[in-house]
C-alpha cells in the first residue's frame, strides 16, 4: 500500500536509504533530515507485516521544478513494480502541486525510461541541485545521468 510518510515510519526509510547508500544506490540521508522532510516523502508499506518496504521522496527545488530522491525498495520486494508507484505517486503530486518538470538523478536510466523521464544534460539543471552530491561517496566522480519528466498540468494529464 502506497501512503504519505508520517513521522512514525522515518526510523524505516532511513534504514532503508542507510543500506542503499551503502552500497552507492543513494546519497545517505541523515535522521535528523528525514524528520525535517517527512512530508516529501510517500512509503510503500507492507501492512499484514507492519513493515515499510519502500520509500521515495519528492523535493521541491524551484517554482516549477521537483526532483524525486531517494527511491528505495527491499531488495525482496524489488520487482513487483513498487519503485514505479512510488515514483508515480510524488509524479501525482508534484502534478497537484503545479510543478510542470520533475528530475532524477539516477544510475539505472531504463527504470525512470519506462515512466517517461528522458536523459538530458546535467548542466541543464540549475546549480543548487547539486548542493547534495557533496555528501555522496562518488563525488566528484560521479556515475549518475540526469532524467526529465515533463508534467502536464491539464487535469488528469
Amino acid at each position: 500500500m502506497i501512503r504519505k510518510a508520517r513521522l512514525k515510519d522515518v526510523k524505516d526509510i532511513h534504514r532503508l536509504i542507510a543500506h542503499f547508500a551503502k552500497i552507492g544506490q543513494v546519497i545517505p540521508r541523515p535522521l535528523g533530515e528525514l524528520y525535517e522532510s517527512v512530508r516529501e516523502f510517500f512509503v510503500y508499506e507492507v501492512p499484514e507485516k507492519d513493515l515499510i518496504a519502500g520509500a521515495c521522496g519528492l523535493h521541491i527545488v524551484w517554482e516549477d521544478l521537483g526532483e524525486i530522491r531517494s527511491l528505495v525498495v527491499s531488495e525482496e520486494y524489488q520487482r513487483e513494480g513498487i519503485g514505479a508507484e512510488l515514483v508515480r505517486a510524488c509524479l501525482e503530486e508534484a502534478r497537484e502541486l503545479g510543478l510542470s518538470r520533475v528530475f532524477v538523478l539516477t544510475v539505472v536510466p531504463e527504470f525512470f525510461q519506462k515512466l517517461g523521464f528522458r536523459l538530458i544534460e546535467k548542466s541543464e539543471l540549475p546549480h543548487k541541485v547539486w548542493a547534495d552530491c557533496v555528501r555522496c561517496p562518488k563525488f566528484p566522480d560521479c556515475d549518475e545521468v540526469a532524467m526529465l519528466y515533463e508534467i502536464s498540468l491539464a487535469p488528469g494529464g
